[in-house]
């Protein structure tokens, strides 16, 4: 089942619930709201919008066009965002592009900020860039959407709280990062709002795709019509979703509408290309001493999107332009 929430005026939008050739929807405000709503009752909700899925894609329901301008984020604000580094051959990289180490227990004990959460970006919605020095990045991500969390999940128990999936432009203004970090409090004004797909699936929309809590399909990226890279998500997530569950409920609990970030999906093999700008930028200058990729400016576009074996576009295309001030 796919859930995509439309643009009707209000703050939080319309919840639609989106067929499968992504082309229609039903409005599913007699069950919920909002998908903030749904996610609030989702043992009520969920049977009632697979109903609704159910009689949209048979034909048994009148349709309404999808039209992808109207989208906003599935969630528009959340309660929380939460974005782990689960891939090794990211943080190994960037790091080198700062100048950095490694943690010494970079393969133990995952990597997780909380970034802002109150304003969420649609699939279509510019990409702010007040200043190109600040040195402005995408980075293509899978993330998860949580239903109540309670504290201390292990990561054998995480599966029942992951109920839905989606994709994510994590924008970073890169050249803003050193000096922040410098003060040892973490990511802030280098974090703008993050961008998120149309669409937010069941995970049973992945089929097979789905195993022990990542994505193993590719996730594509193009900047200005050029594959950036198509990096598999799968068996490079040292650290899957249920143990950054596990490591961020350590503590404390979390609420539905939770969303949890994977990190910039990485491959070693450089055959796959890049899902941001500053892994390319790394080696380049391995390879030559410099960088010659630029970061972004203001016109460039980015399209992200997950596809599935068959060649479906599983949430929809992220497709952002770069707006200067």
């Amino acid at each position: 089942m796919r859930l995509a929430t439309r643009n009707d005026g209000t703050r939080d939008g319309e919840l639609v619930v989106v067929a499968k050739d992504g082309k229609t929807c039903a409005p599913a405000g007699l069950i919920a709201p909002t998908l903030q709503q749904a996610l609030d009752r989702w043992d009520e909700t969920l049977p009632a919008l697979q109903g609704l899925a159910a009689k949209l894609d048979s034909g048994d329901l009148e349709f309404e066009p999808l039209d992808p301008a109207k989208l906003m984020a599935p969630l528009p604000r959340a309660y929380e965002w939460v974005d782990g580094s689960a891939y090794i051959n990211h943080i190994v990289l960037v790091r080198k592009a700062r100048n950095a180490e490694p943690p010494e227990t970079l393969e133990t004990d995952p990597l997780v900020y909380q970034g802002g959460s109150g304003v969420l970006l649609g699939p279509r919605q510019a990409i702010p860039l007040p200043d190109e020095e600040w040195g402005c990045d995408f980075e293509a991500e899978i993330c998860v959407v949580l239903g109540d969390t309670p504290r201390g999940v292990k990561a054998s128990e995480a599966a029942q709280y992951v109920k839905l999936v989606t994709i994510c432009n994590d924008v970073t203004y890169r050249n803003l990062i050193p000096a922040e970090l410098k003060k040892n409090f973490g990511f802030f004004q280098s974090k703008p709002a993050t961008g998120f797909a149309p669409f937010m699936v069941t995970p049973d929309e992945l089929g097979p795709a789905w195993q022990e809590g990542r994505v193993h399909l590719p996730l594509r990226t193009h900047l200005n019509g050029e594959l950036a890279g198509e990096p598999d998500a799968g068996p490079a997530m040292h650290f899957s979703f249920f143990d950054l569950i596990q490591h961020i409920t350590k503590t404390r609990a979390f609420t539905a509408g939770t969303i949890l970030g994977s990190g910039t999906v990485s491959n070693e093999d450089e055959a796959k290309g890049v899902s941001c700008l500053a892994e390319r930028r790394m080696r380049e200058i391995l390879k030559d001493g410099k960088p010659s990729t630029r970061f972004l400016k203001a016109g460039d576009e980015v399209r992200i999107e997950l596809l599935d074996e068959g060649g479906r576009s599983i949430c929809g295309a992220i497709e952002q332009t770069v707006q200067g001030a």
